[in-house]
């Protein structure tokens, strides 16, 4: 296919004259960023302030944030809530605390909210029971409205999900996760982004996903635009502790391929043009890989193409059943002696979720991760919307449409495809700023996207075309 002749519509062809960037920090026109019309597709480097960011996240706060979590004896949602030292609300007032000492130094851009809400009974909650998100803000400059959430949940439990008094110290499920949260949040308060970042710690994920829900929904009530959600659920160790090999250096990132909230017509849509490897949530897992799997983070990024584990589900959930874009982080292999248990010694094994099994380091390149991601969205352009691949004729070309966005650094657009059976994106070719393309390619062989880039070459998640005239 890379020797096959590509070529570009008459409103896109002008615009190929103006360069685009090889990679973020470059100048437009400079002689680095020219493209040739069709180019194979090359990760997104990291730019100045990233590489900055990834810097300030410090192993040493994340784990006095884990060890003080455990502290608090037990989370459990059900637990006390009124009680100084012990039980979900002292560590609900803490967490709460030093989000708001970490928004102290955003100059107002950070804010941060007790997100409360009484829970009716259901199987997991004997009682109407209050739970409460904490949700810090950190308001984009640019383009505000357009949102990404990050989330890790500081409820625990153990080997009884309704015993709400016994020690449930969470430190791998999921202190590890919120640590992670936290310090994103402290590095970030200090920057301006162009969109939205959300920085959550929500509750009660182990009754039923509680927090997360409430959160999602009040999202959705208020029409927020969240173009992509993480959960970071799990993530305090390489090493399973089982006398198998470490992998200090992986990450799973757990991607949906068939929407959770797609409706009959868009099933329909989707069986017709093979899109079921197309999605919103796996166009993010694969953003994840283009920003995050490098030298600066030093993670690999093992992407499993599914929702989540068998018999789990995570905060992540909540967001797919909204249809907005969302993913899961967790360790690439965990030890089931080691979460949700008693914490106890039988037969000379240790059970329980203690902070002795987590790796703060390794806690701390997982953040490094998010924060790769999280930087690299906020700061690209918005995913084009309203792609559209035309089949209103039989042709051996490709013809795509798209909205054209408004950001304010938007530089163009980048035509990208693969081979259906390629799990990523392979090539793509440079349009500008245009919102059509046409490309000697045919559409029964490929798949397509479209993907923005502003003028220091960071690149949006691409968006896949539905047919359409």
């Amino acid at each position: 296919m890379a020797d096959r002749r590509a070529f570009l519509s008459a409103s896109a062809a002008a615009a190929v004259a103006a360069p685009f960037l090889g990679h973020p920090g470059q100048a437009l026109g400079s002689p680095e960023a020219t493209a040739s019309p069709r180019t194979r597709i090359r990760p997104q480097a990291p730019d100045r302030e990233l590489k900055e960011v990834l810097r300030e996240i410090d192993p040493r706060r994340i784990e006095r944030t884990v060890r003080r979590l455990a502290d608090f004896g037990t989370r459990h949602t059900l637990s006390a809530q009124d009680d100084p030292v012990r039980g979900i609300g002292a560590a609900r007032d803490w967490i709460f605390e030093q989000m708001q000492r970490y928004a102290a130094a955003s100059a107002g851009r950070m804010t941060v909210e007790l997100q409360s809400f009484i829970q009716p009974v259901s199987p997991r909650v004997p009682a109407p029971t209050r739970i409460t998100n904490i949700v810090a803000t950190l308001r984009g400059a640019a383009d505000p409205d357009r949102v990404y959430v990050v989330t890790g949940h500081y409820d625990s439990r153990v080997t009884d999900v309704m015993n709400a008094t016994a020690d449930a110290p969470g430190a791998d499920d999921d202190a590890s996760g919120v640590a992670a949260v936290m310090e994103l949040a402290r590095v970030f308060a200090t920057r301006d982004t162009e969109a939205t970042i959300v920085f959550a710690a929500v509750a009660a994920e182990e009754q039923g996903l509680y927090g997360s829900d409430h959160l999602a929904q009040a999202y959705k009530d208020a029409g927020a635009d969240i173009q992509g959600m993480f959960s970071n659920d799990i993530v305090g160790t390489g090493d399973a502790h089982d006398g198998t090999p470490p992998e200090h250096r992986t990450v799973r990132l757990f991607v949906e391929g068939v929407p959770t909230a797609e409706t009959p017509a868009e099933a329909t849509t989707r069986q017709s043009v093979g899109g079921e490897n197309d999605g919103a949530s796996r166009q993010l897992g694969r953003f994840v890989r283009d920003v995050a799997e490098n030298a600066e983070t030093g993670m690999k990024i093992r992407v499993v193409w599914r929702r989540d584990r068998y018999l789990r589900g995570s905060d992540h959930v909540s967001f797919l059943r909204r249809g907005y874009p969302a993913a899961r982080f967790t360790e690439p292999r965990e030890n089931f002696r080691l979460q949700h248990q008693d914490v106890r010694v039988e037969d000379g094994v240790q059970y329980g979720d203690l902070p002795r099994f987590c790796d703060f380091f390794y806690i701390a390149r997982v953040a490094r991760v998010n924060a790769a991601v999280l930087w690299s969205l906020a700061q690209a352009p918005s995913t084009p919307r309203d792609v559209i691949i035309d089949t209103t004729q039989l042709t051996n070309a490709t013809t795509l449409r798209w909205r054209a966005g408004t950001d304010t650094d938007l530089a163009g657009y980048e035509v990208v495809w693969r081979e259906t059976t390629e799990p990523d994106w392979t090539h793509g070719t440079l349009v500008g700023a245009v919102s059509s393309a046409t490309i000697d390619i045919s559409k029964d062989n490929v798949q397509f996207g479209v993907r923005a880039i502003d003028r220091t070459g960071h690149r949006s998640p691409v968006a896949a075309p539905r047919p359409g005239s």
